[in-house]
Order: C-alpha cells, then structure tokens, then sequence
C-alpha cells in the first residue's frame, strides 16, 4: 500500500503543481493586459514642454522658476570658472523636453546671476545655463500642480544693498479680478471699525521692520471647502487683510501682502516675494481641512520633516501635490533648509500659537490647541526669515466652519496672530 500511496502523492502533487503554472502563467497574462491598457496615450509620452521661465532676485538671493506642462526628471551641474576668462556657470538639463517657441533667453545683471540661456541641447533634452557672477550655493526642487522646476541660488549680500520697496516688485500681469466678501461674511456686514492711529513702534521693531502675510490658496485654487461650501481661500483672505491692519495699527510695522484679492500666486512666488522686500518675518495663513469630520482646533507649523502621516498628508494637501512627492520633497529638505531660520521660526511659532489660541478660546469658547508641529511645506521653502504656516480652524469641521465665516471669529483669529508676533518681537529686546 505504501508504494502505491507514494505514487499517488507523486500524481496529486504534480498536477498541484502544473494547475498553480496555469494560475501564474494567467495572473501574468492578466498584468500584461493591465500594463498595456494602462500605457499612456501617444501624446503623453511625447516630450514634455518647457512653456516659461520667470525669476525673482536681490543682490543675495535669486529664485528662478521654470514652467512645465508635467513633470520631469533633471540633471543639474557646476562649471568652475575658465581659464580663458569663461564666468562659472550652472547647467539644468531637462530630459524628455523640449523648449517652447516663446521662451527666450533672460538677462538678470543682479550681482548674482548675468542671466540664463535656454535651448534645445538635444532632440529630448532642454539645457538652462546661468551664467554666475557671485554664487555660494545652489538648490534644485521640484514643484507639482502645476508642475515647476525651482532653482535657488544664494551669495554673499553686497555692500550698501538696502531692503526694496512694495512697488518695485514687477509682479507677472494676472487676470483682474475683485475680491468676494460673501460665502465668508453672511448677510450681516463687519462692523464700521473705528478709526486708530497707528502705535509707537515697540522697542524691538528695530529688528522686525517688515512683515509679509500670505493668505493661502486663491484664484482657481480655492483650498479646503467646508461642509456648506465655504471656500479656505475666502476665510484665511478676509483674515489676512485684517491682520495687516492690526500688524499696523498695533505695532508700526510694514506689511506687505502676497495677495489682497482672489489671485492665484504660485508657492514658490510667496516666499521670493518675501526675500525680494527683504521682509523679516513671513506669516502664511490658511484653514485646515481633515477627513475626519470632527477634527478641530489650531496649530502652527514651521518648516521641517514631518514627523507623523497625518503631517505629510497635511503638507500635502497644502502643497496641492501628492504624498509620494512630499516624500521628495522630505529627502532633499535638509538642503534645502540650509538658510532656514530653524530656531527662530520655532520661537514665532509657538509665541502665535499660544497667543491665537488663547484668543479664540476666550472669545468663543473651548477650542483644541494641537499645538506647533513640523512639516514640510513649500510656500515655506527657501524663505530667508522666521517663516510659519497658520491653520486657524478646522473648515471641514462644521462647528469651526461657522466660526471662519463669522466677522468676528476672523478678527480674532487676526489678533491672536498679531499678538502672537508682538510676544515674538517684545522677546528680541
């Protein structure tokens, strides 16, 4: 019998075996199938297109921005300085590119770069070249949705330079449009306010002169949207032109705003906003969103790596990006965050959080502090100042919602962060 069950087992197994080849041979066959129906179309595997190229600079810092239809991949490299008196240059090849037919070379003559030269190097390759005068360093990040390629390029600040004016920012012409009071103020219109002169300086003023407030998202990209529709864009504006006024009013300070309407200005536009007018701190306000419906509270972030999922799936969102290009984003931060002013960017932040919250849970009750955390924001990327990024309540919450469209809320939530600074600036004595 043991023979004979031996044989058996031999058959039993053998076609277990040929059945499980005809089981992989066909999940082959399957994912084959899937790969070609899954291939791209024929128009996008064809080159991606280079449409334009836009920079912003002072005597230290120049941000370069190249606009592409998608993303690629890229190459960056340094030239030394010739011996036949060639300038040291940087080169960016794009692959899978090609240069469109409106994009000209650039002269930029800021004491940092001559300018930049575009073509066509190859059938697929588009080469960016600058043509360096004074450069430390150098840093590459891309930037998605739209998709961007950024370079930034940092030297040593010249003798004699003096912070820019508001007005000389030549800002890249948009379509004109007026700002919406109404999803976010009801029926009933903000109170007249009275008139107030603006207050003495405070002693610390003389180390914090400019202040930049950037109200998150606008234009075509309207943010978090609540449970009623309310659109993060029109909240964290209405807030932000407030806070201007407080940041005047109270503490004598210039502001300057990378938004007064609804615009849409790229990340990286903020921050070269801000370093171009030499601003001393950059305030980025904005409404978070989660999806669960009854997260809330407030919290400020600085930048940095993030430290949990919900971090990077927050950064995310904010970036208007996925998280697999977060996770780009985190593995050359470190790079990135060179200039960054880590430490004091924590200190603002955790004087704005603890004031803003203070603020609001006492005005309108208990209110979550989650407290200052880290993450990986890009309108916070390559900011020369103390930077942070605001979430002032949940939108997606329909309790806070309410709150963000209430005149009253957005002005409290404006004089938390003022206050927030004024701590800040009174600890610079």
């Amino acid at each position: 019998m043991k023979p004979i069950f031996r044989i058996f087992s031999i058959l039993l197994l053998l076609l277990f075996t040929f059945e499980t080849a005809d089981i992989v041979h066909a999940a082959k066959k399957k994912l084959k199938q899937t790969e070609i129906a899954e291939e791209p179309p024929p128009q996008r595997r064809n080159p991606a297109l280079l449409s334009a190229i836009k920079h912003w600079s002072t005597p230290d810092y120049t941000r370069i921005s190249l606009e592409l239809d998608r993303d690629v991949t890229w190459e960056s490299h340094k030239l030394p300085r010739g011996k036949d008196g060639t300038p040291e240059r940087v080169y960016i090849d794009l692959n899978r590119t090609r240069v469109g037919s409106t994009v000209k070379d650039i002269t930029i003559g800021d004491g940092l770069l001559k300018g930049a030269r575009i073509a066509q190097y190859k059938p697929n390759t588009v080469r960016v070249v600058l043509d360096i005068e004074s450069m430390k360093d150098f840093k590459v990040f891309p930037l998605s949705e739209p998709s961007r390629l950024v370079i930034d390029l940092r030297g040593e600040r010249q003798p004699g330079f003096s912070r820019l004016e508001p007005s000389v920012i030549a800002a890249p012409e948009r379509p004109s449009t007026t700002f919406r009071e109404p999803a976010v103020v009801p029926e009933k219109k903000r109170a007249e306010k009275k008139e107030k002169q603006p207050k003495k300086p405070l002693p610390g003023v003389a180390k914090i002169r400019r202040i930049v407030v950037d109200p998150g998202h606008g234009g075509h990209d309207p943010g978090a949207v609540g449970p009623t529709g309310i659109q993060e864009k029109d909240v964290v504006l209405a807030i932000g032109l407030e806070l201007k006024e407080q940041l005047i009013e109270e503490l004598g300070v210039d502001v300057v705003m990378t938004r007064s309407t609804d615009v849409f200005i790229p990340l990286e536009e903020r921050t070269a906003i801000a370093n171009k007018v030499g601003a001393d701190l950059f305030l980025s306000v904005h409404a978070n969103a989660a999806a669960n419906r009854s997260a809330s509270g407030i919290e400020t972030y600085y930048l940095n790596l993030a430290k949990t999922d919900k971090v990077a799936q927050l950064a995310a969102k904010e970036n208007g990006t996925s998280l697999e290009k977060v996770s780009v984003l985190q593995a050359i931060l470190f790079d990135l965050m060179a200039n960054y002013k880590l430490n004091d960017s924590a200190h603002l932040a955790e004087e704005v959080q603890k004031s803003l919250h203070k603020k609001v849970r006492g005005q309108f009750g208990e209110t979550r502090n989650l407290g200052v955390k880290q993450g990986p924001f890009y309108v916070l990327v390559g900011a020369s100042m103390p930077s942070i990024l605001v979430e002032t309540a949940f939108l997606s919450n329909s309790t806070e919602e309410a709150r963000l469209k209430d005149p009253a809320y957005q002005d409290a939530a404006a004089e938390g962060i003022m206050e927030g600074v004024r701590s800040y600036i009174n600890s610079l004595k």
